[in-house]
């Protein structure tokens, strides 16, 4: 059907008129984004549970291809949510912005890319709609702050190594298929399939953010513009990262448990935990602190994945849409701090809670949404998580709960620092923020509280019918949790708030309180090592390449030498012995000659 076209279209074309409008007229580009992202969400809602395709031959070797089904709508439906909101939040934090004509033309150009990368049934379509969002994304970045274009060349290089694995897993499994369309693929995890799907999961991961392809993010949400943050790393990109791992796991080579590489996935998801926990656990900004909880909390939904048992499974796709929202609603908190009190240094923030009171408000349901506080989303969805990894083995339930706990600290940390503790600097003139600011915060957030209240609603009218035949039988997941989890998960969540308050009584802040986990034995220096990047996949590869660059130098150098130097000395000598025998006599001549005659007779002979 022809609508399916709309949510690629509208969204392009109303970027095309976006950069045609001159700057001064800020203020309606700021409004036309809010009505294009209006009127891509009325029909994202017209086409929620729909079933159409579109198909028409283009080029004559591929198909333009648009499926849309189940899980396609309901991915549409949640991108064109926090796309309307965001643009919302946009009207008065990017007022008075430089370069809002490119930033508004990148905000409208993602989401009809993110729109087509979902309703594309075709890997060569899909391809070009994942590829374009590469380039949004390094322009999006390249236009932030002083310095931003570093970081954005940083996460244009790992994004796109990432997306050359996934080139190839596409290659590997249309050859074995035998088709480009998707929706006819299904393939055996073995031999040149298992490769595929590892180049193909690379791609899904990289693109949610999962380690070890999540280094640029932190580095982008200090160089930025925040509503950035909030729009792709947060909501747009984790969606669509984890929406396509759910495809290929499920659909194109249905992973068993017994596959090694289900083991593969949870081992990725359990590490992506507990290290960018770890590192969010010790920072000073909050925009900063949040990024690493962006990178973790994936690890969650690719752990529940990669469980490949129904419960993981549906918790895992339950924590996407989950996390797109509390951390969205998150990072818009920072950005009314920022905004507001000039800073998103916690070091010179405090007492925030009575001059900001909707931003706490809105701040504390999303901090415990994603630590797991019952009976918020995040609790729900991890929880299916648990168990679903609990089925797999103790290791993986044990590193989910580390990071449940880690969470929560941090957030306390977050909380106390910001909102709670004495005021580092004047906040006499810091007001609330805006009310198109407040209401895309308050909506998230009493999304957070229905979703997880009234779990029933996401659970068995978006993520179970994903599942079909794989679900068991009975009345599904929705509900409270067992007893013996919950209590688990509330002990986790009381040690982590004991944690907190011995640490901030002992420090006299809250900004201080986990420094006994900073700078304990044996962390500290991982710390430290951490914080200078030796760490970073990125850094590692730069040094590699300054040290193969060098190295191809000195060979270069090397050869330059035997050529203008040795040669050159061979040469010269050469021609001064020949220059020295010319004595000019005519004897000396003839004997040579004599000489030379003899010797290629005897070769002639020989």
């Amino acid at each position: 059907m022809q609508i399916l076209l709309y949510p690629l279209l509208i969204p392009v074309l109303a970027a095309v008129v976006t950069i045609l409008l001159p700057k001064k007229y800020e203020a309606l580009t700021r409004g036309w984004t809010l009505f294009v992202t209006a009127l891509n969400l009325i029909i994202a809602v017209g086409l929620f549970r729909g079933e159409w395709t579109l198909v028409f031959p283009w080029g004559g070797w591929f198909e333009f291809s648009f499926r849309l089904y189940h899980f396609s709508s309901f991915i549409l439906l949640a991108t064109a949510g926090f796309a309307f909101l965001i643009a919302l939040y946009c009207l008065p934090f990017m007022k008075g912005k430089e370069k809002q004509g490119q930033f508004f033309t990148y905000f409208l150009l993602t989401l009809g890319m993110v729109n087509g990368a979902v309703l594309a049934d075709d890997f060569i379509l899909f391809l070009f709609f994942w590829e374009s969002l590469l380039l949004t994304l390094f322009g999006f970045i390249a236009i932030g702050h002083k310095g931003a274009y570093k970081t954005a060349v940083k996460a244009f290089i790992i994004v796109g190594v990432a997306d050359l694995c996934m080139m190839a897993g596409i290659g590997i499994t249309a050859h074995l298929a035998g088709t480009f369309t998707i929706s006819k693929i299904a393939l055996p995890a073995q031999g040149l399939g298992a490769l595929a799907f590892v180049f193909l999961m690379i791609g899904a991961i990289s693109k949610a953010g999962a380690m070890p392809f999540h280094s640029w993010i932190p580095d982008a949400a200090i160089d930025a513009h925040l509503p950035f943050m909030a729009f792709l790393p947060a909501s747009l990109e984790k969606l669509l990262g984890i929406y396509f791992l759910s495809r290929i796991s499920l659909d194109l080579f249905q992973i068993t448990h017994e596959s090694w590489l289900s083991m593969l996935m949870m081992i990725i998801g359990a590490v992506t935990i507990l290290l960018a926990v770890l590192m969010a656990l010790i920072q000073r900004d909050y925009k900063r602190l949040l990024s690493y909880h962006a990178i973790s909390q994936v690890g969650y939904m690719v752990l529940g994945v990669g469980t490949a048992v129904p419960a993981g499974i549906v918790g895992g796709i339950f924590h996407m849409i989950n996390h797109a929202m509390y951390k969205s609603c998150l990072f818009l908190t920072g950005g009314s701090v920022e905004k507001q009190a000039g800073t998103t240094d916690l070091g010179k923030l405090g007492g925030l809670a009575s001059r900001m009171p909707i931003t706490f408000v809105c701040f504390i349901i999303a901090a415990a949404a994603i630590s797991g506080v019952p009976p918020l989303n995040g609790f729900f969805s991890k929880e299916l998580v648990y168990d679903g990894a609990l089925e797999r083995g103790f290791v993986f339930y044990l590193a989910a709960l580390v990071g449940s706990f880690l969470t929560a600290a941090s957030f306390l940390k977050l909380g106390h620092a910001a909102y709670v503790d004495r005021a580092r600097t004047d906040v006499s003139r810091v007001k609330e923020a805006p009310i198109p600011m407040l209401i895309p915060m308050i909506v998230i957030a009493a999304l957070c509280v229905l979703f997880g209240v009234y779990n029933a609603l996401p659970l068995e009218n978006l993520i179970q019918p994903i599942l079909r035949d794989r679900m068991p039988q009975g009345p599904g997941f929705a509900g409270w949790p067992g007893l013996l989890l919950t209590l688990v998960t509330l002990g986790v969540l009381v040690g982590a708030y004991l944690n907190h308050w011995g640490g901030a009584q002992r420090k006299g802040s809250g900004l201080d309180a986990v420094d006994h986990i900073h700078y304990a034995p044996g962390m500290h220096g991982i710390y430290d090592m951490a914080e200078k990047r030796y760490f970073d996949p990125y850094d590692i590869g730069m040094k590699i390449a300054r040290g193969f660059s060098l190295l191809s130098f000195w060979v270069d150098r090397a050869f330059d030498a035997i050529y203008d130097l040795i040669a050159v000395a061979i040469t010269y000598t050469l021609s001064s012995g020949i220059r020295r025998a010319h004595t000019g006599n005519y004897s000396t001549y003839i004997i040579w000659s004599l000489v030379a005659i003899f010797l290629m007779a005897y070769l002639a002979i020989k």
